[in-house]
């Protein structure tokens, strides 16, 4: 392997980590004989707690350097990880695949336990092609490049310099002035760097169109969709995407109407739709956000709080905004030492709590799956699953906002903040998903054409009740601050669909919130083999996202916002 250009000497970078000796124990590993199905067994577990040690250094090294992006030494760290050992992982995943495939005794293994996985690595084995583990390298170093560029946008606000998110948290202000100004801030922010950014996803756009046509694909999003295995069709989403036009949107409509009445405003504008009715920041510090989240989840459950309690005291979590910090939020998952890490990056807002509480949702399922004795592998872990229980936790704990909110009618206010939160949930990331079906089956694309398709679906979804008069060219290069676009692309239609799950536990929750609890708690626990509509209904939910389904939640949720007035 050779070294990167701009990366350390050798000799430096072998301190990192000893490749040869990981290389040596995943060959020990491929030439492993397999006699018996209790051979394929252990042999599986050997290869789980090898990927198990190297993704979780692999991963304290990511969280290393988003926690701190400017330092160069973190970045190099980081950087070798994913350039040489990822690569190296990715090739021997992929030997593992076929072994496994190939192997007479793993269509004896336990359906129940090894369906889903079985069916998974088949499908990866028939679509590893060599040639694309170079641009997985590259791809890696663009992702990089921009987590970097949005993590070092700073902007002047009174006469000092200010980062990112404590600017993007002006948005909740009560004081429209501020709003407005800070929106223009962030939208300024973004063309200046617009021109880097696009230059980076028109190149992920080009490297992710080869790895498809490498791997016998037309294009990017049908690879996409065979890779992670969806569980619904191409032809699914589109009928999705159209259903919450059709149903959810004059909802939507209905309740930017009961906005601008609190408000007091006659035109809804694109600094509107925050959480502005609030009238002051809900903290002032990341100890008053931590307490005040143990608070609520010891209201709602012993266990919840107590995983957030020993989380804190490991020091697993960093919430606090700061400059030279990768903006959002993550729940990263440490397998070997069976942990996570909650991070965010925003400022006393409504929005910091969200985040927190989502990523908690997302902790808490990991370590149910963690207490699993096949262990959580998240690379099985089906984002429509994953994404069921950070969204249900934001809405159990619903109730309790008034740890933040004592005042009677600031609760009201924050809790119809947090429907409309659940509501935007089920239209914004339909129109990203469908813009990445744009995206990558018109992988020639130009920029200007990018921004008037994002501008075009943002009309049609989340900015339908809004006037965006005058703003246009802001709006349609908005995409930008969408991480999902370059990380995960594809993954946005998971959130809504997981919405609507969460949304009928949140029905039950509001009849009987201790059966509401346990389903949530059992379905978190069940296998992540199972298929999805099972691991619903566990849940006690169901994988559904047909017409009358979203015509009904959008009904239920108008009514509690028009209820909370």
């Amino acid at each position: 392997m050779s070294d990167i250009s701009g990366f350390p000497k050798r000799s430096r970078i072998n301190n990192y980590y000893d490749t040869k000796k990981l290389e040596d124990k995943l060959q020990i590993l491929l030439q492993q004989d397999i006699c018996s199905v209790s051979e394929l067994d252990s042999w599986l577990a050997e290869e789980r707690l090898l990927f198990a040690e190297v993704e979780e250094l692999i991963t304290s090294h990511q969280i290393n350097f988003y926690r701190d992006i400017k330092n160069t030494n973190k970045r190099d760290v980081y950087l070798y990880f994913q350039t040489n050992i990822q690569p190296l992982l990715t090739k021997y995943n992929a030997e593992f695949d076929k072994k496994f495939s190939n192997c007479p005794f793993s269509k004896l293994l336990e359906e129940e336990k090894y369906g889903y996985m079985r069916k998974v690595r088949l499908e990866k084995s028939k679509m590893f092609n060599e040639k694309n583990i170079p641009l997985n390298v590259r791809e890696n170093e663009l992702i990089t490049k921009y987590r970097e560029i949005l993590a070092g946008i700073t902007i002047e606000w009174d006469g000092e310099t200010k980062s990112y998110s404590y600017i993007k948290a002006k948005l909740d202000s009560p004081n429209r002035q501020i709003r407005e100004r800070a929106w223009r801030a962030l939208s300024e922010s973004h063309m200046i760097v617009k021109p880097d950014v696009d230059g980076i996803m028109n190149e992920l756009v080009k490297l992710r169109h080869q790895m498809a046509l490498n791997a016998g694909f037309s294009n990017y999003r049908d690879y996409v969709f065979k890779l992670k295995n969806r569980e619904h069709s191409i032809q699914d989403c589109y009928t999705f995407h159209e259903s919450v036009e059709r149903y959810a949107i004059p909802v939507w409509k209905r309740l930017a109407r009961v906005f601008e009445i609190e408000l007091g405003i006659e035109k809804y504008r694109p600094w509107d739709i925050s959480p502005c009715t609030l009238q002051k920041a809900p903290f002032n510090n990341v100890i008053d956000l931590l307490d005040g989240v143990e608070k609520m989840l010891g209201k709602t459950d012993l266990y919840f709080k107590e995983r957030f309690q020993y989380i804190r005291k490991q020091g697993l979590i960093d919430v606090e905004e700061r400059k030279n910090k990768a903006p959002g939020a993550v729940c990263f998952t440490l397998p070997k030492t069976r942990n996570v890490f909650i991070y965010s990056n925003f400022s006393p807002s409504f929005n910091a709590i969200n985040a927190l509480i989502h990523e908690l949702g997302h902790a808490i399922h990991f370590y149910k799956q963690f207490a699993n004795e096949s262990g959580v592998q998240e690379q099985y872990l089906r984002e429509e699953v994953a994404e069921l229980y950070s969204h249900s936790l934001e809405l159990m704990l619903v109730d309790k906002l008034e740890i933040f909110y004592p005042e009677k009618n600031e609760f009201k206010k924050a809790q119809r903040e947090q429907m409309h939160r659940a509501f935007s949930m089920l239209i914004s990331p339909l129109a990203g998903d469908l813009f990445q079906h744009w995206l990558y089956t018109n992988p020639n694309h130009s920029p200007e054409e990018r921004d008037a398709k994002y501008l075009e679906i943002s009309k049609r979804f989340q900015y339908s009740s809004v006037d965006i008069t005058g703003f246009e060219t802001e709006i349609g290069a908005s995409w930008i601050e969408s991480f999902h676009y370059f990380q995960y692309p594809f993954y946005k239609i998971e959130y809504a669909i997981s919405q609507l799950g969460a949304l009928q536990l949140f029905q039950i929750y509001r009849e009987n919130p201790e059966k509401a609890i346990n389903l949530y708690k059992e379905g978190a626990s069940m296998d992540w083999n199972l298929p999805i509509a099972d691991i619903y209904r566990n849940t006690g939910v169901n994988f559904d996202f047909s017409e009358q389904t979203i015509k009904d939640i959008s009904e239920f949720i108008i009514n509690i916002i028009e209820d909370l007035n």
